[in-house]
């Protein structure tokens, strides 16, 4: 580029697409969507320990980013501010269940998925780890995957899931413990 010259390339990415979708972009957004929506879904499903929920979650997301997007500053990255938004709606969707609705629903799925098992052939010689997630309580699975596989920091969990880092390093512990328990078998 000559020097002196005011033509400055603009990389067509994630900035340029936040900056189209926050101004009413759905062309853009739709980009941002394919391009986010397997990282968003997997973190969904592995944190909800359901297909079906991860599935809804992550459109919950995504309708959250749009709304939300606006907002978004530019402080950090795009896909950073989407983790966490993403985080925020699987933490807030389980608080929104309620207790007693979870402790049914945990039941459930335990019962499908025991019986999922117990129709697997013997011969199956290796676990998908997803699976095993899955299977674990749901406060272990939310603490293993923020820590183990999305690399929070056990204050930040803390912080996300409203209980003390102590709590957050036992669930995590508990995690692993079940998690080598069902792997070895």
């Amino acid at each position: 580029m000559a020097a002196g010259s005011n033509v400055v390339p603009v990389p067509m990415g994630d900035s340029t697409d936040v900056a189209l979708a926050a101004a009413g972009d759905r062309q853009a957004f739709e980009r941002l969507y394919r391009s986010h929506a397997n990282r968003v879904y997997s973190l969904c499903t592995r944190m909800s320990g359901s297909r079906t929920k991860g599935e809804e979650l992550t459109q919950d997301v995504f309708v959250r980013t749009w709304e939300k997007l606006p907002q978004f500053r530019g402080e950090s990255a795009f896909s950073t501010w989407l983790h966490r938004l993403a985080v925020n709606v699987v933490l807030n969707a389980r608080k929104t269940e309620g207790k007693e609705a979870s402790r049914t629903d945990e039941s459930d799925v335990g019962d499908e998925r025991s019986n999922e098992v117990a129709r697997a052939p013997m011969h199956i010689e290796r676990m998908d780890l997803s699976d095993a997630i899955a299977k674990l309580p749901a406060g272990a699975r939310k603490v293993f995957v923020l820590h183990d596989i999305e690399g929070y920091k056990h204050e930040e969990i803390a912080e996300l899931c409203g209980i003390t880092s102590g709590g957050s390093k036992a669930q995590l512990h508990r995690a692993r413990l079940l998690l080598r328990g069902t792997l070895e078998r």
